[in-house]
């Protein structure tokens, strides 16, 4: 198979620039509407969430297969503005606080017009509290962004047109470095845009067709748990393309190759779809793990929450330190795009 990883980390690097936090994701979108014009996909709709689906005819429309994967990304939402000029914030989508002590953000306001800023606990100077900052433990009361301006009050803030409601996105970071590694903020689930993208590449590259028609869902509230709510009536099948989790007792991922995910913290994945797709990565020798993750779950998971009847999976690159400042291998990034290629 030959899979231009090339244009799939351009693109990765691409969509990691464009802010996505929940809720904010309407010029990610709109970037992967491009995208597919440029790919020759024609026939999408944007959803009224603002999700993205699109349609590729395949050699057999008796039978329907969608896969899909999330433009949002963690961030988070301004709550409070401070009097001391500063900004409480809650988040928004699930990680550790500690993850994003320290990070420089952008705040989005309804004016469209950006402020940076950094995230920081209330008691930050060793020099001036001492043991205080270590012995803090970082949850959402304590933590609060500094904004890049000359602020000290909260009229000061409210001049600048920052609001309660504005969300926060956080800088990626994203960093390619030349022995295969990707770490970046927000693999999870930009990457596997990426990938989808050059699924679709390597069929018009190659004048290929789906062996089925095939239905593409990029959603934009994963991260909040429904991401995907419009579903095809004549569906048969649904595959969640989503990262895999490395390192840990639970997680027995490995950053080079493709994850098959078998049981979520919401349900088992269906058992003969699975098969086929372990089935398909057999036959064309591509390296992959099985996955029992117990902290998690995915667009498949939460659609067959909703009570759809169809076949699901969820499948992905592993990647490590989900969540936090992430980071894969280009080899589990191509075994991901090759899996794709044999099952669709």
């Amino acid at each position: 198979m030959n899979i231009d990883l090339k244009y799939t980390l351009k693109k990765t690097v691409e969509l990691l620039a464009i802010p996505s936090p929940v809720g904010y994701t309407h010029m990610a979108i709109e970037w992967v509407r491009k995208e597919l014009e440029s790919l020759g996909v024609k026939k999408y709709n944007i959803t009224k969430k603002g999700a993205l689906i699109a349609y590729v005819k395949g050699k057999d429309s008796n039978y329907k297969k969608m896969i899909s994967a999330h433009v949002d990304t963690l961030g988070a939402v301004v709550k409070k503005v401070k009097k001391n000029g500063r900004l409480e914030i809650t988040n928004a989508g699930g990680f550790a606080w500690g993850s994003v002590e320290g990070e420089n953000v952008t705040i989005h306001t309804l004016s469209e017009k950006t402020y940076t800023g950094t995230i920081l606990p209330i008691k930050a100077s060793v020099h001036v509290y001492g043991d205080a900052v270590r012995e803090m433990p970082r949850t959402e009361e304590i933590m609060e962004v500094r904004i890049d301006e000359d602020v000290k009050t909260a009229e000061d803030v409210f001049k600048l047109g920052i609001l309660q409601g504005d969300f926060i996105s956080f800088d990626p970071r994203t960093r390619v470095l030349e022995n295969g590694y990707i770490k970046s903020r927000h693999l999870d689930d930009k990457l596997c845009v990426a990938q989808i993208l050059t699924y679709l590449k390597y069929l018009k590259d190659n004048k290929l067709k789906p062996k089925t028609d095939l239905y593409i869902y990029f959603s934009n509230y994963e991260e909040n748990g429904h991401g995907v709510s419009v579903f095809p009536e004549d569906l048969d099948e649904f595959i969640a393309v989503d990262i895999g989790l490395v390192a840990g007792e639970d997680a027995h991922g490995d950053e080079k190759k493709v994850n098959i995910t078998a049981k979520d913290s919401k349900t088992s994945y269906d058992y003969t779809l699975r098969k086929k797709l372990q089935e398909a990565a057999d036959k064309n020798k591509i390296q992959y793990t099985i996955a029992v993750h117990n902290r998690y779950s995915s667009d498949a998971t939460a659609a067959i929450s909703q009570g759809f009847d169809f076949k699901y999976a969820c499948i992905g690159p592993n990647v490590d330190a989900t969540h936090h400042y992430e980071r894969c291998h280009s080899d589990g990034i191509i075994e991901t795009i090759k899996l794709l290629i044999a099952y669709l």
